[in-house]
């Protein structure tokens, strides 16, 4: 369930993230720049690296596989938690501005930039610290079977 909604995120971000991508590759849709979406930054690039180590848990989990399970955690780890606490410090000033004041902060479409990564943010890290657990859970069930079963 948490990689389902880590793929929500990672939706959300692509989508935020498109017209950088078309703009690469020189597509202009007019309504897309209309939309003055902010250019990504480094921690959005390497937090959507997390999703191919999303697949890579899948596939540990449809195998059983301890070893490509313990790859997912450390690139969860790597490519989600780090970019994301880097966000997190990146926009702390400006939010904390924004409680304070409700003044001098970067808007887009009427809502304070901080705020809206903040949401992104606080899911973010949710859904990334439920997941490291149960992968970690997992791999101690499936380390005890393999443990067992070499007893015997």
């Amino acid at each position: 369930m948490s990689i389902f909604c880590h793929g929500l995120l990672a939706v959300v971000l692509l989508a935020k993230v498109s017209e950088d991508i078309l703009d690469r590759l020189d597509i202009f849709i007019l309504s897309l720049q209309e939309l003055y979406v902010p250019k990504p930054l480094l921690w959005e690039w390497c937090w959507l690296m997390s999703i191919p180590v999303a697949g890579v848990g899948l596939s540990a989990l449809r195998k059983n596989n301890a070893a490509s399970m313990k790859i997912y955690v450390s690139g969860t780890f790597m490519f989600g938690i780090v970019p994301v606490l880097a966000a997190a410090f990146l926009y702390f000033s400006e939010m904390s501005e924004y409680i304070q004041t409700k003044s001098n902060v970067t808007f887009w479409q009427g809502y304070p930039i901080a705020v809206l990564w903040y949401i992104f943010i606080v899911l973010a890290v949710q859904i990334h610290v439920f997941s490291l657990y149960f992968a970690i859970r997992l791999i101690l069930a499936w380390q005890k079977v393999v443990t067992v079963r070499k007893a015997k």
